[in-house]
């Protein structure tokens, strides 16, 4: 055999040189997830824009800061401002007689920061951040369930910093928009996901009144209050069914202030208010109703359950 030796000397010196290098050079750490700081907003198609004003602007009280327009002057996406952070979004249908939802919006403190983190975890994501049309930093990503979740950092030159402050008045039926729900059918991948990967905290299971097995579960964001909702279902529901469970949800301190207000606008009946401010949902809150034109459920319910103690969580198995 012939072997080749470096000297000893030689040897030892090497080993000291790797002993003085920084440790992150040796064993390079993995990427930390960034903070993410809750719901940045939902986005819907809608089959009439005008229709669809008229619900959020009008009835809901929500104004627009801002909107983007086709060459021809038609409007290619509404952005409805519950408060600094969350908007309602609507861009206008492709098809006719298809699901309504289009995406969530989760903000983020550093999008590339979680965009490193998501690919280090086998997350299929970009090559990059980019600007969207608004000028804040995005990037997009499907989760297990098939849902388009787009990711949000707010800059301080974009549209939505610029309009912090303003667009926002008393007529507004909420200033908080406290979940989004979306169905889901296979729960297991989609539950991995947002706790293991994104961190996410399971904060309550709900059902259905005799319902034998779990109907949601609510999973709060990992630096915030905000949550998702996942709708449990065994099989996907029909697209009419989707309106009622691809939902948002808006905070109201006094839910039957809310319905009279409602109440007193035009054509609350043709948005199917329900009116009963007396309505205890099963996480032991006062809740109502309604529906935009297109069938999609807004939520409106109050903080605090009724005698200020949280709701049991349900021990039912999922569907």
């Amino acid at each position: 055999m012939n072997l080749r030796f470096r000297p000893l000397g030689r040897r030892i010196r090497s080993c000291v040189a790797l002993a003085l290098l920084p440790i992150g050079i040796l064993f390079a750490q993995a990427p930390q997830r960034p903070r993410i700081l809750g719901i940045a907003h939902i986005t819907f198609y809608a089959h009439d824009c005008r229709e669809s004003r008229a619900y959020y602007g009008d009835f809901l009280g929500l104004q627009e800061p801002y909107a983007l327009k086709n060459t021809d002057g038609s409007p290619s996406k509404l952005f409805f401002k519950i408060n600094d952070r969350q908007y309602v979004q609507i861009v206008p249908e492709r098809e006719a007689g298809t699901d309504r939802l289009i995406d969530v919006g989760l903000e983020t403190e550093d999008a590339e920061a979680l965009r490193v983190y998501l690919a280090s975890k086998a997350v299929k994501v970009p090559d990059r951040v980019h600007r969207d049309e608004i000028g804040n930093a995005v990037f997009d990503l499907t989760d297990p369930a098939g849902h388009l979740i787009e990711i949000t950092q707010y800059l301080p030159d974009g549209k939505t910093a610029l309009a912090n402050g303003r667009y926002m008045g008393s007529s507004q039926l909420s200033a908080r928009m406290e979940h989004v729900g979306f169905v889901v059918t296979n729960l297991d991948p989609e539950y991995k996901f947002y706790t293991e990967v994104l961190g996410f905290r399971d904060t309550y299971r709900g059902g259905r009144v005799g319902a034998p097995v779990l109907s949601w579960i609510n999973l709060s964001v990992s630096d915030g209050t905000d949550y998702i909702e996942l709708m449990l279902f065994k099989g996907m529901p029909d697209v009419k069914a989707l309106g009622s469970q691809h939902h948002l949800d808006l905070q109201v301190t006094d839910l039957g202030q809310a319905i009279a207000d409602l109440k007193a606008k035009p054509g609350y009946e043709a948005y199917r208010l329900g009116i009963d401010p007396h309505h205890i949902a099963p996480n032991h809150r006062r809740q109502t109703n309604s529906f935009d034109p297109d069938g999609t459920r807004t939520e409106i319910m109050e903080p605090e359950t009724l005698d200020g103690k949280p709701a049991p969580t349900s021990p039912a198995p999922p569907p």
